[in-house]
């Protein structure tokens, strides 16, 4: 352990451990298999890097995005250490090369994707030499109850079973309590070590609108919160996706569009953008996103409804990983609520998966019709109990006003059982409304008692008073594509009077005059961001120079104490946190001088 404890400062630049790292690395260093959970940007890499480099032989680390492969490597080579990926983009002398290298004892780290891993001839040449550790990255991917299941990574047992004295941890950001049962048993992890750290991210400030002008509320936050930021926005289609980015590249945003349908070298294209580049907005489908180590993404924002809350947490997790101010903002509406329960039930899945799929959706519908902390709930979910309010989310910052629903939830119920359950919101609102159009009258239901009885609200307050109740549990969509309406059993008290309940009042949108720059409380001091600034302008010359990521060179968290402390040595240099002796040597006088051309008159 001081052994490790030498790496994580000589190499990586920090000083001390975080919560539970320390028993993590000793725990595989002695050889013993575990299992971790840590949040986004907890740590989990060292978890893996330092024992691969303290044990002898090289880690062979499971990666299931080839994508990113290369800037895991190139940020590990800027720390000195020997690390390498093999995937299907290089050319074959490279592969040669790799395996050479391999074969050598010259490496610390592999990066390779299960599929190619589990190939017969990989298999053979791991054989041939030693192994440090096997690290299964995103293992959450191996359970047909995650939210990114991915066949392949349940053949990974087969690691153990061809080499059982080589230690594996496995690790992951998201997994309730069943997901981490199917992770133990399809990797054969009974016997590991289980670290579970605490799932809040108090950095990030969680927001979840109701969808009115979802574009203008997207503006409305960009605006307020995030001028000139990077940020990822998430769609649910491919033809939003595009439609989203350039509305705000009309709007004076440089917004990238990234999905599965584009060409592969125009996404790769835009994602590599997005890495190198300051200040980028990509719009994405679920494609984009697993295993992105950009630390400085300010803002996650949906505009359509997650299907569970492991892929909301997983996706909002990508936001605020250096530890800085984070937004996770969401507008939802009545057609998702429609669409996902209408996919969910159209399913040609087993009974099983369709109920686990429904206590998942109805767990993330719960989070959004909440009234009080979002993040008490949500790590409630991961069973974690948070005693107190968080003060970061919406519901704690501007505390939503409730109603009485009761009698108004009563007659829309009602309207739906009256006409036999065969229609959907918007026919029932015009009935609670009682508006004359032919399909009312062709099918009499203008002789109901619930015809005209709703004039108390207005079309677009009935359409929410509906998602509501369907996003609660008392109604139902249909699965045949109609969208009509079912009553539950959850209806029966409320019908009979004997349940009240309490809704949140609709909010009207603020109204925003445009913003320049970061508006976020992540800014310093006046004579500090300037110096903060210039920094950031060194840190992208380097970085243009070199063809990496501007954060592979360093962290904005790293700049930022470097303007605050302003070292005056390079010994002093040396211990500001993210910067260890490879990236001293590299680059210390050139921060130096510039930090001396900013010193005080």
């Amino acid at each position: 352990m001081q052994r490790a404890r030498d790496i994580l400062q000589k190499a990586f630049g920090y000083d001390s451990f975080r919560l539970n790292q320390a028993n993590i690395i000793e725990t595989v260093i002695q050889g013993g298999d575990a299992l971790v959970l840590m949040p986004t940007g907890g740590g989990k890499s060292l978890c893996y890097q330092i024992p691969a480099m303290v044990r002898d032989g090289t880690g062979i680390v499971v990666s299931p995005l080839i994508a990113l492969m290369q800037d895991q490597v190139d940020a590990l080579q800027q720390l000195g250490i020997r690390a390498a990926f093999l995937n299907s983009t290089q050319h074959y002398q490279a592969q040669i090369r790799i395996a050479d290298e391999l074969k050598a004892g010259e490496l610390d780290l592999l990066y390779i994707a299960p599929e190619r891993l589990l190939s017969e001839q990989m298999l053979d040449l791991l054989g041939q030499i030693r192994l440090a550790l096997f690290a299964i990255d995103e293992a959450h991917c191996v359970s047909q109850w995650g939210h990114d299941f991915r066949r392949e990574y349940q053949q990974l047992s087969q690691l153990h079973e061809r080499f059982p004295k080589v230690p594996r941890i496995a690790m992951t950001a998201t997994a309730d309590q069943r997901t981490r049962e199917e992770i133990i048993d399809q990797l054969g992890l009974h016997d590991a070590a289980t670290y579970i750290n605490s799932f809040d991210r108090p950095n990030i400030r969680y927001t979840i609108n109701e969808q009115a002008n979802e574009r203008e509320q997207l503006l409305r936050f960009i605006q307020l919160e995030h001028a000139g930021d990077a940020g990822i926005v998430y769609c649910l289609s491919r033809r939003k996706v595009e439609d989203i980015a350039s509305w705000l590249c009309a709007k004076g945003y440089v917004a990238l569009p990234y999905h599965a349908g584009l060409p592969d070298e125009y996404r790769q294209q835009n994602q590599q953008r997005f890495l190198h580049e300051d200040g980028i907005i990509i719009v994405a489908t679920i494609a984009f996103g697993m295993g992105i180590d950009k630390p400085d993404v300010r803002f996650v924002a949906h505009l359509n409804l997650p299907k569970s809350i492991e892929a909301y947490y997983q996706e909002t997790g990508r936001a605020g990983r250096d530890g800085q101010l984070a937004s996770a903002w969401m507008s939802y509406g009545l057609q998702d609520v429609i669409k996902l329960r209408q996919m969910m039930q159209e399913s040609d899945a087993d009974e099983q998966y369709k109920r686990v799929s429904h206590y998942k959706l109805e767990s993330m519908l719960g989070l959004c019709e909440l009234t009080n902390c979002r993040r008490q709930a949500l790590l409630e979910y991961f069973g974690e109990k948070l005693p107190e309010s968080c003060g970061n989310c919406d519901n704690c910052l501007n505390p939503p006003q409730t109603w009485d629903a009761s009698e108004a939830a009563q007659k829309a119920i009602s309207a739906a059982y009256r006409t036999n359950q065969l229609f959907g919101v918007n026919y029932l609102t015009d009935v609670l409304l009682g508006r004359e159009n032919a399909r009312i009258r062709q099918n009499g239901h203008y002789r109901l008692r619930v015809y005209g009885a709703g004039s108390e609200l207005s079309h677009v307050e009935w359409r929410r008073l509906y998602r509501q109740l369907i996003a609660l549990g008392y109604l139902n969509v249909d699965a045949t594509g109609h969208g009509s309406l079912k009553l539950t059993e959850k209806c029966r008290p409320l019908l009979r009077g004997e349940a009240t309940l309490a809704l949140r009042k609709m909010e009207r949108p603020v109204k925003v005059t445009r913003t320049k720059g970061r508006t976020t409380d992540n800014r310093l001091p006046a004579h500090d961001q300037k110096l903060f600034d210039a920094l950031r302008a060194l840190r992208l010359e380097l970085a243009n120079k070199q063809g990496v990521p501007p954060y592979i060179i360093f962290h904005d968290s790293t700049l930022i104490e470097m303007a605050g402390k302003r070292p005056t040595s390079l010994n002093a240099m040396n211990h500001i946190s993210g910067v260890g002796e490879s990236k001293l040597k590299h680059y210390g006088r050139a921060f130096m001088s510039l930090i001396e051309q900013h010193s005080f008159k």
